[in-house]
């Protein structure tokens, strides 16, 4: 049994029950091991939840800061970081529940630690936008709030996809690729 196999458990069963449903018994028996015995591989369920978030934001940080290296352009990055982002959360969808919707259970002082992790990925987005700003290519002049609208996007299909649903994640970020850069209004609009 390794702490890996702990937080892969844990991971499933926060993102079924919620963190504070799960207790450290869950996790114990879905792992086949004695209560007293899981505490030699983690401290706590804070440290789990912890190990949890930093997990999925590494695996985020790495995979879109792969992308944004890339020599793309602006709405080339944008489109394929968005892709990329939801791909990756939907393939890990337990990490993506936990991340999404578990992080405000995080005690104070280890939200601490969390906090600059998490704002690195928000950097990385606001970024890549302000680039496209700089570059003309983008004309709405607040990084941060794009950001935020796009991630809230993104973030949000969690809840509603399904794997045997009509779109899969990349036709997803596609069209929301899409609406951010072209809007619903036609362009020959008479309003």
């Amino acid at each position: 049994m390794t702490r890996e196999d702990i937080l892969d458990a844990a991971a499933h069963i926060f993102s079924q029950k919620g963190f504070h449903a799960t207790s450290m018994q869950d996790i114990a028996d879905a792992v086949s091991l004695q209560k007293s015995s899981l505490y030699h591989h983690i401290s706590s369920k804070q440290e789990i939840l912890l190990a949890l978030l930093d997990k999925a934001l590494d695996l985020l940080i790495e995979r879109i800061g792969d992308v944004v290296i890339q020599p793309l352009t602006p709405d080339q990055k944008l489109r394929l970081s968005m892709i990329t982002y939801l791909e990756t959360l939907l393939e890990r969808k337990d990490l993506a529940a936990i991340l999404l919707l578990e992080h405000r259970s995080l005690d104070s002082n280890l939200r601490a630690r969390h906090t600059p992790r998490r704002d690195r990925l928000e950097m990385l987005w606001k970024d890549m936008i302000s680039e496209g700003i700089e570059q003309q290519v983008f004309n709405y002049n607040d990084p941060g709030f794009v950001t935020r609208s796009i991630l809230g996007m993104l973030n949000w299909t969690i809840t509603w996809y399904r794997p045997d649903g009509p779109l899969d994640p990349t036709s997803i970020a596609e069209g929301y690729a899409d609406l951010i850069m072209s809007g619903i209004i036609r362009k020959n609009s008479s309003s």
